[in-house]
């Protein structure tokens, strides 16, 4: 067997890994009551199963070993082994296990990653071992492992973070401008990133956009069997002019566009740009990295349609233990276990609809970090995963490289996703 391809999106949510001040030892997880499960009772789970993280180790070491110690207590006669892989090379190592048929009867998988292994029909389909499941978890995290072709749905969503806007104040201050009443379209982004530019030299905008640009804004990327790219459509290219006027009339640096561009985000966290987009713990990073912008940094809900991120666990079809398999997953996602791992670790959020209808979760102290943190929570339940798993590496250079020329100005933006679009699709094809 040959699988050809995990894609990149999920590196979006290895948040944890990089969170080596965090640490939830000894913060054992709560047992609550066993899942709903259409294929196997409470007598039918026991036995040996393993189960496989990503870079959770040294520092939840605590937390995960205190959920399997619950869950073999809750369910007497199961063992787990825990396997947690190195950050780096997971989906390589991923692959491997695949190809060599020893995937793991749990892995935790990102929804690119569940794709290409659900597209070898590696994965169980959950809703035929899980009645409850649609009523368990938010639509929009359901929906991140449910893919266009394939029938089923390949993943419990485990934890998830979302973006919000972030602005510097004082920058907004020094032109004029009201931090209060920030941008919440892309005409009045570009509009008051003018008067910033006009009034005191400095940079509103600092990025160009990408396909999640155009799904944020209702733009139909993928057609709906999955079978081809469809953002090469007039309002697509009306947002892309957008970016290529104000790129010309010098409201965003001029390496933007370039390989020496620092990035969005980094501009913002020095200072020298007075926006940016993150999840809701973004503000911490900054603040830890620059303490002079204490006081000096608001937020506001995603302009258009809020961009979801889901690391989730998937099941083995190839699973000698299926009922147990499931059930340990249904037990590590339910609600008392995710909102014990949401309240150690900063900016995540869980998955289950009880979860989200508790606002104390998230429940602002009255910090620029408290009031963030509830706008990313109260942003889950409509959020969604807005860039399709079907786009792979190849394809994110092509699309980078022609919008980046049609900003540019040497190609119309129409001709720009024309090309993007017209050689996607034979990546696409070939998939």
């Amino acid at each position: 067997m040959t699988i050809t391809r995990i894609g990149a999106a999920g590196a979006a949510l290895t948040v944890l890994a990089a969170m080596g001040g965090c640490t939830l030892d000894g913060a054992g997880g709560t047992a609550g009551e066993p899942a709903a499960d259409a294929a196997a009772t409470a007598a039918d789970v026991t036995g040996e199963v393993t189960l496989q993280t990503w870079a959770l180790k040294p520092h939840f070491t605590g937390y995960v070993e205190g959920v399997i110690a619950d869950f073999e207590t809750t369910y007497p006669g199961t063992s787990v082994t825990w396997l947690d892989q190195p950050g780096d090379g997971y989906s390589e190592n991923v692959l491997s296990q695949a190809a060599a048929g020893e995937l793991p009867d749990v892995t935790n998988l990102p929804p690119d990653f569940a794709f290409s292994l659900a597209r070898e029909d590696l994965l169980t389909d959950l809703t035929t071992v899980d009645d409850a499941l649609g009523d368990t978890y938010v639509p929009g995290a359901l929906e991140a492992y449910e893919y266009a072709g394939i029938e089923g749905t390949f993943g419990y969503p485990w934890y998830l973070t979302t973006d919000l806007n972030y602005w510097n104040t004082e920058m907004f201050e020094d032109a004029g401008l009201d931090p209060a009443t920030p941008p919440t379209t892309l005409a009045e982004l570009i509009e008051q990133a003018r008067t910033m530019k006009d009034v005191t030299g400095g940079y509103l905008m600092s990025r160009k956009p990408g396909l999640g640009d155009f799904a944020a804004e209702g733009i139909p990327v993928l057609s709906e069997d999955g079978t081809r790219f469809t953002f090469n459509t007039p309002e697509a290219a009306e947002l892309l002019d957008a970016y290529r006027d104000a790129y010309a009339d010098g409201l965003m640096p001029d390496d933007v566009l370039t390989d020496a561009y620092l990035g969005n985000s980094q501009l913002f966290i020095e200072g020298k740009v007075a926006w940016s987009t993150g999840g809701g713990n973004f503000i911490d990073t900054v603040l830890e990295n620059t303490p002079s912008l204490e006081g000096k940094i608001t937020s506001s809900p995603y302009m258009g349609a809020t961009p979801l991120y889901v690391q989730g666990l998937s099941v083995s079809n190839q699973s000698a233990n299926l009922p147990t398999a499931v059930a340990l997953a249904q037990f590590i996602t339910n609600a008392a276990n995710q909102e014990a791992f949401a309240a150690e670790v900063p900016g995540v959020f869980p998955s289950t609809t009880v979860s989200l209808e508790k606002p104390e979760l998230a429940e602002s102290d009255g910090t620029p970090q408290g009031a963030a943190k509830q706008i990313a929570f109260t942003s889950l339940t409509t959020a969604g995963v807005l860039q399709p798993v079907e786009v792979s590496e190849a394809m994110t250079t092509i699309i980078n490289q022609q919008l980046a020329a049609a900003i540019a100005g040497d190609t119309t933006s129409q001709e720009a996703l024309d090309a993007a679009v017209e050689e996607c699709n034979k990546l696409l094809a070939d998939q």
